[in-house]
C-alpha cells in the first residue's frame, strides 16, 4: 500500500504569561484557556454585535467564526455533509495546576493549522487579552511575556509586548524514517468513539486510534488547505484492523469540566498511560502517527486532549 504524505503547514507557539496576583487554576485549564480565547476573539473582531453568528452579514468572512466556529465552506462538494469543520488550531497548556503565586510563570503552547497561520496576529492578541481577563474564578491577571516559535527543534522568540511580531513561515513537520519500534505515551485524556461508545482500556485497538487521527487529519487539509488528502481511506482504515500493539498500559483518568453554554458539568475522561508498537508494517501509518503528535487525536483535541508524544527506539 503506498503512503501519501499528509500535507499539513504548521505553527508551534509557546506563549509565557506571568501572574500578576495569586490566583488558584482549575485541574486542566485547556477547557478554560479555549473559552477565555474565543470571548476574547470575539470581543476584538466581532463589528456587527450580532448575537449569533450563523445568520450575520460576515459570517463567512469573519476571523472568529473561522477560527472558533469554523463553518463548513459550501463550495466543498462531499464535506458539506459535515455540520462543522474541526477548528484550525489547538490549546496545550502546561501541567500546572492549583495555586500560582503572585510572580510565577505559567505557558501555553498553540498550535495553529493550514489557513489559520493567516491569523496569528489576531490569536496572539487575543489570547494575551485572555490573560488580562484572568482565567479562574477569582480573575487573577495573566500578563503575557513573550512569544516563541519552533524553528525545528529550537525556540525562537518572534514577539514580545512593545516589540514587532516576526513569525517565521508554517511548515509541515518532516517525518522521520519508520522506527523498528516505538512507544506511544498519552499524556491527556484520549477520547476514542467506537460504535456509539467511548473506547476503553479493554476495548482498545490500534485501528481505534489510527481512524480517529485519518479523519482529524483528513478534515483539517480538506477544511484548511488547498491540498485536501488524497489517500486510500477504506484501504488504510481495513488495514489498520491488523496492526497489534505488543503492550498496552493504559488507564481511565476521570475528569470533569464546568460548560457555561450549557450550564452543567459534562464528563471529558480518557485513557492516559502508553502502548508499544512494533515498526515492521507501520509504514503506512507513520506519517499520520508522526503528524498526530500536534493535531492530537479524539474528542476535546482543540483544548488539548488526546495528546501523545512518540519515543523512538
Amino acid at each position: 500500500m503506498s503512503t501519501l504524505l499528509p500535507i499539513l503547514p504548521l505553527t508551534r507557539l509557546r506563549i509565557s504569561f506571568r501572574a500578576a496576583v495569586g490566583l488558584r487554576l482549575p485541574a486542566y485549564t485547556g477547557s478554560a484557556w479555549r473559552g477565555a480565547f474565543g470571548h476574547a476573539l470575539k470581543r476584538l473582531v466581532c463589528v456587527t454585535r450580532e448575537p449569533a453568528c450563523p445568520p450575520c452579514l460576515l459570517y463567512r468572512s469573519c476571523i472568529y467564526p473561522y477560527l472558533f466556529e469554523t463553518p463548513p465552506d459550501p463550495g466543498v462538494g462531499k464535506l458539506t455533509q459535515y455540520p462543522a469543520a474541526p477548528h484550525p488550531f489547538v490549546l496545550v497548556p502546561d501541567e500546572h495546576s492549583g495555586s500560582v503565586a503572585a510572580g510565577e510563570t505559567l505557558g501555553l503552547d498553540v498550535h495553529l493549522f493550514g489557513h489559520g497561520n493567516r491569523h496569528l496576529p489576531y490569536v496572539i492578541h487575543a489570547l494575551h487579552q485572555a490573560g488580562q481577563c484572568g482565567l479562574s474564578k477569582d480573575r487573577g491577571v495573566l500578563a503575557l511575556e513573550q512569544v516563541a516559535q519552533a524553528d525545528g527543534e529550537t525556540w525562537r522568540s518572534i514577539y514580545a509586548p512593545g516589540e514587532s511580531l516576526t513569525p517565521l513561515p508554517a511548515m509541515t513537520p518532516a517525518t522521520p524514517p519508520c522506527p523498528e519500534r516505538l512507544t506511544l505515551r498519552f499524556l491527556t485524556p484520549l477520547r476514542l468513539n467506537s460504535a456509539g461508545q467511548l473506547v476503553s482500556q479493554d476495548r482498545f485497538r490500534f485501528h481505534h486510534l489510527f481512524a480517529s487521527l485519518l479523519r482529524r487529519i483528513s478534515l483539517l487539509t480538506a477544511f484548511h488547505t488547498d491540498a485536501p488528502l488524497e489517500a486510500d481511506f477504506a484501504g488504510l482504515s481495513q488495514a489498520a484492523r491488523a496492526v497489534e500493539t505488543d503492550r498496552a498500559r493504559l488507564r481511565w483518568h476521570d475528569w470533569t469540566r464546568f460548560s457555561s453554554r450549557q450550564d452543567a458539568l459534562i464528563q471529558m475522561g480518557g485513557l492516559i498511560g502508553e502502548i508499544e508498537l512494533t515498526g515492521a508494517g507501520l509504514e503506512p501509518f507513520w506519517p499520520y502517527l508522526w503528524l498526530g503528535q500536534w493535531t492530537h487525536a479524539g474528542k476535546g483535541a482543540v483544548m488539548g486532549l488526546g495528546r501523545y508524544q512518540i519515543d523512538l527506539r
